[in-house]
């Protein structure tokens, strides 16, 4: 029998719960994902300061990093949802169990991308890295390898704090590493207290030990805190009892591989248009990655509201509150979403000169980029929508068809209009350059906002709910349940 919330409580007074608890849960999100994109402006700035060559070779190296990190991280986030609905459920008991075989999925998905980053660095020759850059480069990938798999095990410990509405450690261990980083990247990067200067390596090896750090703190967090100690989370972690189950990890790969291919699709619809741009000269190129960057951190607020509104939604169905309290809790991260993005639209549109004129001094660069952020502001609404639809279709497990979609909208759409613009189309098309480009990000991110929603629309209608997990319902791997297509 479905839990029902007291008739006499108004629509209204639901709602504004609903939206302090999804707002509750988001702000320390943001503030962690604003942390890791600082971490990229930290990295910057230091091998900026220690020569140009240094900081393209950081920058490529970054790039390259997070696009083999993007199936790993979307893989993982099959744990929230399923966990939120465990926790809704009243079925705590079943959360440990399920955590540690993630937690045997992310020391393996972080040994596979290991191997992966060890061999992507005699890719970087055929891909048309230039030359000079590619030893930098390596050498910064061979640095922040060795700190893979305590990433992927990290990400699996946030997620599962995530899941279960707490997510100030995410937040505190994000800044908590960027105060780490800076003093040892410039000390392993400039040579400091007697150690050789390593340069873009010495930025990768003190990542790895941030990434090291990070994972081990967290781990003893969750094994001392009174907030977890009925889950009994690390219990007989290696005995016989807590080996491999391949029927709950491959539960966990058929809900979460779709969420990672879906977000590196969308991760490298953008690094494919850099590269595109890359054609156009040394002055578009500058001019992309300012706007590029700034719209990044304004990314950063709708997607802590989506995967707050995953837990949401997860937690709803496990309630067994139906369609109403599904779609209540998407509804509340769609406003919160739709008011963050209405203020940073705003604030591109008044301040674009002005933003574009903190990164350069170049007048042709700063002009550039300015024009660009009118572009990002166009594209702030659909994009925080699409995320934001992303990340309640993720709580109700429903990751395949939305994988699809996000394929038609960003690689059948987006990324041949914004080409085709981009670099002109001989006899039909004048190149325009990379306003070209970003009318492409526009339209992919614009199609796949509404395919997404209408998704959502009919995912969460009654009668086409997955089941809910309720107290009566016996022990099942609940990441295993994936609903219709």
């Amino acid at each position: 029998m479905s839990h029902s919330e007291p008739a006499h409580d108004a629509p209204t007074p639901r709602l504004r719960r609903e939206l302090r608890s999804t707002a509750w849960l988001a702000a320390p999100l943001i503030a962690g994902h604003v942390s890791t994109g600082l971490i990229g402006f930290v990295d910057s700035v230091i091998a900026g300061h220690h020569g140009t060559t240094t900081l393209a070779s950081v920058a490529v190296g970054t790039a390259l990093f997070w696009l083999a990190m993007m199936v790993p991280m979307g893989t993982l986030m099959a744990l929230p949802p399923s966990v939120s609905q465990l926790d809704g459920a009243n079925r705590r008991v079943e959360i440990g169990p399920l955590f540690r075989q993630a937690l045997w999925l992310a020391a393996s998905l972080g040994v596979a991308l290991f191997a992966m980053l060890s061999l992507l660095v005699h890719a970087m020759g055929p891909m048309g890295i230039a030359a000079e850059i590619r030893p930098g480069a390596t050498d910064f990938l061979h640095g922040i390898r060795w700190g893979v798999p305590a990433l992927t095990l990290y990400y699996c410990m946030r997620y599962l704090s995530d899941g279960l509405h707490w997510t100030l450690p995410t937040m505190v261990l994000g800044f908590g590493g960027l105060l780490l980083l800076v003093p040892l990247g410039w000390v392993f990067t400039f040579g400091r207290f007697g150690l050789p200067e390593m340069g873009a390596g010495g930025l990768g090896l003190a990542s790895a030990i941030m990434l090291w750090t990070q994972a081990i703190v967290f781990a003893l967090y969750l094994r001392r805190s009174r907030r977890f100690a009925d889950l009994r989370l690390f219990d007989g972690f290696l005995t016989r009892r807590n080996r491999p189950d391949g029927a709950r990890i491959r539960g966990l790969l058929r809900t979460g591989l779709p969420i990672g291919v879906t977000v590196t699709m969308e991760g490298s619809l953008f690094i494919v248009t850099a590269l595109l741009i890359g054609r156009l000269g040394e002055v578009p190129v500058a001019a992309h990655q300012i706007a590029i960057n700034v719209a990044a951190l304004c990314f950063m607020v709708p997607f802590g509201l989506a995967e707050a509104t995953t837990v949401r939604v997860g937690h709803a169905l496990g309630r067994g509150l139906g369609s109403t309290g599904v779609r209540r809790a998407a509804l509340a991260g769609l406003l919160l979403t739709l008011g963050t993005q209405a203020l940073s639209g705003l604030g591109l549109l008044l301040g674009h000169d002005h933003l574009a004129a903190l990164y350069t001094r170049d007048t042709a660069v700063a002009a550039l980029a300015g024009t660009l952020l009118l572009y990002a502001m166009a594209f702030q609404f659909p994009d925080g929508v699409q995320v934001l639809s992303a990340g309640a279709l993720r709580g109700l497990r429903d990751t395949r068809v939305p994988m699809v979609l996000a394929a038609l909208a960003y690689w059948g759409i987006g990324m041949p209009l914004g080409a085709g613009l981009g670099l002109g189309v001989p006899g039909i098309v004048e190149p325009m350059g990379p306003p070209g480009m970003w009318i492409g990000l526009i339209a992919g991110l614009t199609v796949a906002a509404v395919l997404l929603g209408l998704r959502f629309v009919r995912a969460s209608a009654p009668g086409r709910l997955p089941p809910p997990v309720s107290a009566n319902t016996p022990a099942a791997p609940v990441a295993a349940v994936t609903s219709g297509g």
